[in-house]
């Protein structure tokens, strides 16, 4: 599915392709809630990297790699959440890790999305006590990380969607 997003100021502008273009998992984790929740977790898509273009808006463009802590230390996260300098708004988290993908935040996205026929509601164990799971009786919760990853998800319920669509 072809997606069109952009910040709210308009400044920055891009496109992509997504295989996984349902909004359905929640992540409650304190990096998405601050840097981009405004319902206590944040939504990302699946998308391919190869595809994405940014159309305008780069140098209005800005990366925050979050600090974490693991075994006593802080060291960088490896995931880069891109926003716009102007407005604010989160557009999209990168992680080298997997250099295939990009996942947009689905609140940049323009085109009217698909709504998906469930939640995920993922790493509950670290979100704030005010940020309860909202959603439809029998979603996924997860304290941590789910069991399948956006593409399993979206290839289990048959809701792939072509390039292009």
């Amino acid at each position: 599915m072809h997606l069109e997003g952009s910040c709210h100021c308009g400044a920055i502008a891009f496109s992509v392709e997504s295989a996984e273009p349902y909004p359905f998992m929640r992540c409650y984790c304190a990096i998405c809630r601050k840097t981009a929740g405004s319902g206590g977790y944040a939504v990302n898509l699946g998308a391919d990297f190869r595809t994405f273009k940014l159309i305008r808006g780069k140098r209005h463009l800005r990366v925050y790699q979050a600090q974490i802590e693991r075994e006593g230390k802080t060291e960088s996260s490896s995931g880069q959440r891109h926003f716009c300098a102007r407005c604010g708004s989160a557009l999209w988290l990168y992680d080298p890790s997997w250099p295939e993908l990009i996942h947009p935040h689905a609140g940049a996205i323009d085109t009217p999305l698909p709504t998906p026929p469930a939640f995920v509601h993922m790493m509950l164990g670290s979100g704030a006590a005010w940020a309860e799971p909202e959603g439809r009786p029998g979603d996924a919760r997860f304290d941590a990380y789910p069991d399948c990853s956006l593409a399993e998800w979206h290839e289990r319920r048959g809701l792939h969607a072509a390039a292009g669509e």
